[in-house]
């Protein structure tokens, strides 16, 4: 079972969306949160699997509440929760950052229900998701922000021929499964392969790591 924290300062949108992952038989909204502040200790409190965070929101905004979430991990009390950002068009600069602060997924809050339900199971398998209408926008970003340290070539070049082919799938969208249907592999082998992926370049996430991708040339927007 997924357990999920809803944040949203608006308890008619809030309670649409604990509806409908009530409603999956594997998902179970174990909290709800109107702003940031309160998002932040209800996660400590419930240790949810997926934060669902609204971008605007009083108190504290989503971006700081993320920020302050993705710091604590990974923890000595486990990996801590993953976080998903409902925004708008208009929000954009606020999800660069959310995104950068180890936000896992960014989806618009006019997205059918089940890409909301999808996301949450991408999320929560270690996946990242970005609403397609606007993946290549945000990755573009992401790519253009400086990176402090090693140069992006020198850290794709750490990577062996097959970790290389695995991060151009990533950068496609791709979920683990179906990664390991297209290469005719196990997800478990996948999964280890992102895992290298990550530790070899130093990023925090699959978004950073595509994000690098970009960066470095070896996906081209």
């Amino acid at each position: 079972m997924i357990s999920v924290l809803v944040a949203d300062d608006q308890a008619l949108i809030r309670a649409g969306i604990v509806l409908l992952l009530n409603a999956q038989p594997d998902l179970a909204v174990v909290a709800e949160a109107g702003d940031g502040a309160a998002a932040v200790a209800l996660a400590a409190e419930h240790r949810p699997d997926v934060v669902i965070m609204d971008v605007r929101m009083p108190v504290l905004d989503g971006v700081a509440a993320t920020r302050t979430l993705c710091a604590d991990r990974p923890s000595a009390d486990g990996p801590g929760p993953r976080v998903l950002m409902l925004t708008t068009f208009d929000d954009d600069e606020a999800v660069y950052g959310a995104l950068l602060a180890g936000a896992s997924g960014y989806l618009l809050k006019h997205a059918v229900p089940h890409d909301l339900v999808a996301a949450v199971h991408r999320v929560a398998d270690g996946d990242a998701w970005l609403d397609p209408a606007v993946a290549g926008k945000v990755i573009t970003a992401l790519a253009r922000t400086p990176r402090v340290g090693e140069p992006s070539g020198d850290l794709i070049a750490r990577l062996t021929a097959r970790e290389r082919e695995v991060l151009v799938l990533m950068a496609d969208g791709s979920s683990n499964a179906e990664i390991a249907e297209r290469l005719v592999v196990g997800e478990g082998t996948i999964k280890t392969h992102v895992s290298r992926v990550l530790m070899k370049t130093g990023s925090r996430d699959r978004v950073q790591a595509v994000a690098l991708a970009y960066r470095s040339g070896l996906v081209r927007a």
